[in-house]
């Protein structure tokens, strides 16, 4: 998203006010309310009521509107919106009908009141400083090394727009709301709990960029996948996103695959009962690709436990995909040398692993 475009939604939870186009059925802005330096609407906080919500647009529907459902005439008459944005708008209370909270699919025509509370678009939050919870092993004046628990997202997106390892970091460190992407560096998913490191600047995050680029930045995982593995091994197979399903990544026909090497080592064999045969392996990343380790892993026929996107199943009590970042290292930008950090599997993991009887 623009700046321009981020600017014009944040101001949407300010002032909405207009007139109704009786020939067009639009809302039309006033003039006046625009802002001489950016053409954007004011927004005054000393007006701002209903708990922050902004002044509301009250709109009679126009004669010339045919009667139908709310969302619909709400779409002709702001058009600038998407429909689904604004049967969010109605879904939380922001659009009154003649006074009382509208409903989707209510039936609204000629005459009636429209009350109207714009709110911001949830990417217009995206950058937002929240108090989100988690772990920091050590940090330095150019970077910070972040144990990320399982079920956090690392970086704003669809359907993620807050709440999210980044908005904890801009709320714990306000600099990096200077720095891109506020430091991070790499990601995680978001079930996947682990190491990661986050610059405090933006020399300390092209160094780091550079080294995982180089593929001198030390990145090791430890998963439980199903079956048994038989030896170490490493997969040398270009990850794209997968051309039947959307969320899924594949090395089957994938679209626009990028390289990705995956070098794995069996550490102990088991068994799960119910749930047979398991492996605890030892990954270790020459590239970052989306899933890399999951994808790689079901390509040899191992799926990850409860990685039931790839083919796992949640056995032995585990409730996530079973993968951990359990050591980092990379080279301090600070001019330290090298650094090295690690972080011992968390409570739910630990807890899958002691269900299962390991023989070797």
């Amino acid at each position: 998203m623009s700046d321009t475009a981020a600017r014009a939604d944040l101001v949407s939870d300010g002032k909405l006010r207009g007139s109704v186009d009786e020939n067009t059925g639009k809302i039309a802005g006033n003039p006046a309310e625009k802002s001489a330096d950016t053409g954007l609407e004011s927004a005054d906080d000393e007006n701002l009521e209903e708990a922050g919500r902004g002044e509301p647009q009250l709109v009679t529907v126009p004669s010339a509107t045919r009667a139908d459902r709310l969302d619909k005439v709400l779409a002709g008459l702001l058009p600038e919106h998407s429909r689904g944005r604004l049967q969010g708008w109605i879904e939380s209370g922001n659009v009154l009908v003649n006074g009382k909270p509208g409903k989707v699919r209510q039936t609204v025509g000629p005459g009636d009141e429209l009350t109207v509370w714009a709110q911001p678009a949830p990417e217009a939050r995206a950058f937002a400083p929240e108090p989100v919870e988690f772990g920091v092993v050590a940090e330095s004046p150019d970077w910070i090394v972040v144990n990320k628990p399982a079920g956090l997202v690392t970086h704003p997106g669809a359907g993620n727009w807050s709440g999210t390892l980044l908005n904890g970091l801009l709320h714990r460190y306000p600099e990096l709301a200077q720095v891109a992407r506020a430091g991070i560096v790499h990601r995680l998913d978001k079930d996947t709990s682990g190491l990661m490191v986050v610059a405090r600047n933006e020399t300390a995050q092209t160094h780091l960029v550079r080294q995982l680029q180089a593929r001198s930045m030390g990145r090791e995982y430890v998963a439980l996948a199903h079956g048994w593995m038989a030896a170490a091994g490493r997969v040398d197979r270009a990850i794209g996103r997968d051309p039947r399903v959307p969320v899924r990544m594949s090395v089957e026909r994938p679209v626009a695959p990028k390289p990705a090497i995956t070098n794995y080592a069996p550490s102990r064999r088991g068994m799960a009962d119910p749930g047979g045969r398991v492996t605890e392996v030892v990954c270790r990343l020459e590239t970052g690709r989306t899933h890399q380790i999951r994808v790689h892993m079901a390509s040899l026929g191992h799926p990850l436990l409860a990685d039931t996107i790839y083919g796992g199943k949640p056995i032995a009590g585990a409730q996530r995909q079973m993968l951990h970042a359990r050591a980092l290292h990379f080279d301090d930008p600070g001019g330290a040398g090298e650094v090295q950090f690690t972080a011992a599997v968390p409570a739910d993991m630990a807890q899958v692993q002691e269900s299962i009887a390991w023989s070797a």
